[in-house]
């Protein structure tokens, strides 16, 4: 159980646990809990976006679907590229303008709240049981990743690789809340970047370079080097909208929120593409490689021809000493508790804000309110552990299934509640609940094989639309008043730049 490659991985698991209570010292209050006292530098706040968005699918799931099916699955990988380019500069500087203004606002059901001065608190309700509901099923997919990873490097039972993974997140969240994620997803995506780098290179140096990397790839199958190989019109729309969930993730929309100002996202976002790129090309390429290394070394294929999520686990302890095979796979580890960190967090918060401050202890104390958001972190674990039980589901059809769902519920509540004056309150309900059951239903229906993303986002823009030009309660002047100045704001910030 304990060899070189055991004790790299065990020794990243202390330092992110290390960062977690050196994080506990700042963390005064509610607000550094849940968003770090919005003071996160260009870096961080670019580097955190990427790995809170890029989970264990990033280096299990993406990089199993190009192993199976060739390059024609990368267009997922162009899809994010371009929908995290536009979440950048569509949602980010208004939506940390907005936030703030909008009472300070810490969630984004807080912020639906304060923008359309919702008095019923049927907007906080509403996204706040969409984001646990989807969060559930999303933190379920880290879980399952861990687990893998802990099953594969200890050689542990499932059950007990689950409970293990998931506490090795839950130190750390529980320690330093937002500003311990934020620092540990600036290490994380660093190594994340760095793993995808090196071990595609490691398979072509293996295989004698580019060219011999190719033939060997098309002696597996030609059709792996055919983009459109075995895809149709609808399936890549399905791929490329993947693009579309970033406008709703809480999880990522959160680091806008959290960001020093406005002023700090050129630079970030330029920090988070160039990762991105990187990051999404490497993870392709180790896949697309990955199947032509064991079909010339089948004695080690077998991990892999069982799970094919294992590609890049088995290509890091195959190709390099144990020693760095332990950093890498501790790469795989650090996209997993990146994301799950984050979305325990978010559902900690929403738990916290909309529902235990809202409903229950409107006056209750900052220092009751960290402590019951540490509860809160336990208690959504818990739930998700039981979703992750079945050893056969597969990350990344948990993750399509939440990221459909975060995208249609919120992606044009987002968009139009940021950029359209008359967007109106009724209008983001009805579109917030339109959006989230055409995902339910559709995931279920499986029509056209058309990814529940696309459907439930266009229904829900529609929604937003047309209920707020019918609807007799416009905005008031107040919330008018506000957008003016929210975007008067946002022209300054973009003179500054």
């Amino acid at each position: 159980m304990f060899n070189p490659t055991s004790i790299t991985f065990i020794g990243y698991l202390i330092v992110m646990v290390a960062v977690g209570l050196f994080a506990w010292r700042y963390t005064k209050n509610f607000n550094d809990y849940i968003l770090g006292g919005r003071r996160l530098g260009s870096i961080v706040t670019g580097l955190s976006v990427g790995a809170s968005d890029m989970s264990g699918w990033l280096l299990m799931g993406l990089p199993g679907a190009v192993f199976l099916s060739g390059i024609c699955e990368s267009w997922i990988a162009i899809g994010l590229a371009i929908g995290t380019y536009l979440n950048w500069k569509i949602v980010a500087s208004p939506l940390r303008v907005y936030t703030e203004v909008a009472h300070n606002a810490l969630t984004l059901p807080d912020y639906f709240t304060h923008r359309f001065e919702d008095k019923s608190k049927l907007l906080r309700i509403i996204s706040a049981f969409v984001i646990l509901l989807f969060f559930a099923i999303y933190s379920a997919s880290g879980m399952v990743a861990s687990a893998r990873l802990f099953e594969m490097v200890f050689d542990l039972p499932y059950s007990t690789a689950l409970i293990l993974g998931t506490i090795a997140t839950l130190a750390y969240v529980f320690l330093g809340g937002f500003l311990a994620v934020s620092w540990t997803d600036t290490i994380q995506a660093s190594m994340m970047c760095l793993a995808l780098i090196i071990t595609p290179l490691a398979v072509m140096w293996d295989l004698g370079g580019w060219t011999a990397t190719i033939n060997q790839v098309s002696q597996v199958s030609a059709n792996h080097l055919n983009m459109l190989q075995g895809q149709t019109f609808i399936g890549v729309i399905s791929l490329l909208a993947w693009g579309l969930g970033y406008f709703g993730q809480p999880h990522i929309l959160v680091r806008f929120m959290a960001a020093k100002d406005a002023k700090v996202m050129p630079q970030a976002c330029r920090i988070s593409m160039i990762w991105l790129i990187f990051c999404l090309g490497g993870a392709v390429a180790a896949g697309f490689f990955g199947a032509a290394y064991f079909a010339a070394h089948t004695d080690v294929a077998a991990p892999v021809v069982a799970n094919h999520e294992r590609v890049f686990m088995v290509l890091s302890t195959t190709l390099f000493s144990p020693w760095i095979g332990g950093i890498l796979l501790s790469a795989i580890l650090a996209a997993v508790m990146s994301t799950l960190s984050c979305q325990l967090l978010v559902c900690s918060s929403v738990l916290t804000e909309d529902f235990y401050r809202a409903f229950i202890r409107n006056n209750a104390s900052q220092k009751e309110l960290v402590w019951v958001g540490r509860a809160t972190v336990i208690g959504v674990s818990l739930v998700a552990i039981l979703i992750a039980l079945d050893p056969n589901n597969l990350v990344l059809s948990l993750v399509s299934y939440a990221w459909g769902g975060f995208g249609a519920a919120f992606g044009p509540a987002i968009i139009l509640s940021l950029l359209w004056k008359k967007c109106t309150k009724n209008g983001v309900l009805c579109g917030i609940i339109v959006g989230a059951l055409t995902v339910l239903v559709w995931h279920h229906g499986g029509w056209w094989d058309l990814y529940e993303i696309v459907p439930g986002f266009v229904f829900s823009a529609l929604t937003i639309i047309v209920v707020s030009l019918l609807d007799p309660n416009k905005p008031s002047k107040s919330v008018s008043d506000t957008f003016d100045y929210v975007h008067e704001k946002l022209e300054e910030a973009k003179k500054l730049n």
